[in-house]
């Protein structure tokens, strides 16, 4: 589950984190298309990323509330939450982030090769302007920490202010999630994508 710091396991919750992980379950399966689709059944169990942070149970629900909204009532496409998901993922080389995102990429409608194009990034032929300027803005914020005057003109062209407020959330929240489960050495569940080689020299 972890290799650094153990995850806690479901006979060890307490009330207080069965209340934040259990409600998990449901939403995790939709995302994965498991909702419409004869992929299996609702996971039984949660992510392995949030029994890890079940350690810290007072932070928990809180993060779950949040990160919830930032998914489930965000006003970017699915599509574009993933490819922005996608890119930090190879930036942070986060084997867990990319495993899990790739297979929310596909219940997004991101074929096969685009899922495997983000890690040649916004360069790589066969990306459109819009889906190129999206990588761009994931990896100007990772090296920078802020979006160019180029890429911010391209984005606010096409999304509203709403959006762009979360192109940030978004690449700051699996930024975030990629250091942690980098730190702990949280393994990703079987049958996921393992993190492509990332094209260094790719960027726009």
């Amino acid at each position: 589950m972890a290799r650094r710091i153990k995850g806690v396991e479901q006979e060890d919750w307490g009330p207080e984190v069965r209340a934040a992980l259990a409600p998990t379950l449901g939403p995790v399966a939709a995302l994965e298309g498991r909702a419409t689709d004869d992929r299996g059944p609702t996971p039984q169990k949660p992510l392995n990323i949030l029994t890890v942070m079940a350690q810290q149970p007072k932070l928990l629900a809180p993060f779950i509330a949040w990160a919830s909204a930032l998914v489930l009532e965000g006003v970017l496409s699915r599509r574009d939450h993933e490819l922005l998901a996608l890119r930090t993922a190879v930036n942070c080389r986060s084997d867990f982030e990319w495993g899990h995102h790739a297979v929310y990429a596909r219940a997004a409608g991101l074929d096969e090769d685009e899922i495997a194009r983000v890690a040649a990034g916004p360069s790589a032929p066969g990306w459109g302007t819009d889906d190129a300027t999206l990588l761009s803005a994931a990896d100007e914020l990772h090296r920078d920490a802020t979006i160019s005057d180029r890429t911010w003109g391209e984005l606010a062209a096409r999304l509203q202010p709403a959006a762009l407020v979360e192109v940030a959330m978004v690449v700051g929240q699996y930024s975030m999630l990629s250091m942690l489960a980098n730190a702990a050495e949280v393994e990703t569940e079987p049958g996921h994508d393992p993190l492509p080689l990332r094209d260094t020299g790719s960027r726009r």
